[in-house]
């Protein structure tokens, strides 16, 4: 047998045995993944209702505490003790989706937590539309929403915009207000 037939030989080898390793793997941990989306999700949730929580504890405070109410395939989390109400939002970034909670006080207006638990913006720049301390600058603004450029004061439904990133925050604008629009209208007709 020739060497190139060996090498290729070794390389088809190779190649069998760690894809098997991978798809092993996969399978493995495919539930523990699923479970790991899930509490990042309850967690969020949590967070934007204000409930301590332990990581040990996050199903149990979460069945305690969140009602959840799905009406017609849209899925709304509502805090029994404040009223407030969180839904799961996902839209097109600049680079890819951009996924997360936002959670609105009980007149469905004002915005109480926000919770960014994917993107895919470029790091320093439109990636900041996930950190806390950009989106902590939400609390208490009115939807809908409005990102802006601006050196004047703001009003109470404008956001200061991402420096650098201007269509990372024209698009975040998008994803929450048309997801806003969407739950707001599911949630006004189910209450009437």
């Amino acid at each position: 047998m020739s060497e190139q037939v060996k090498t290729i030989l070794f390389i088809l080898i190779l190649g069998v045995f760690t894809s098997v390793i991978l798809l092993g793997m996969d399978l493995i941990t495919e539930e523990r993944i699923i479970e790991n989306e899930e509490a990042l999700k309850e967690a969020a949730i949590l967070d934007g209702f204000e409930i301590s929580y332990s990581p040990s504890s996050i199903n149990e405070t979460f069945t305690e505490h969140v009602t959840i109410e799905e009406i017609n395939e849209y899925t709304f989390y509502t805090d029994t003790d404040t009223g407030r109400i969180s839904f799961y939002f996902e839209g097109s970034g600049l680079w890819g989706p951009i996924t997360g909670i936002l959670t609105l006080e009980s007149d469905f207006e004002t915005i109480a937590h926000i919770s960014v638990l994917a993107q895919e913006e470029t790091p320093g720049l439109g990636g900041v539309v996930g950190s806390r301390e950009y989106l902590d600058m939400f609390v208490e603004k009115e939807m809908e929403i409005s990102i802006v450029k601006t050196t004047q004061p703001l009003t109470n439904s404008q956001v200061d915009s991402i420096t650098g990133a201007t269509r990372t925050s024209d698009l975040f604008e998008i994803v929450l207000n048309e997801n806003y629009r969407e739950y707001l209208a599911v949630w006004q007709a189910n209450q009437e």
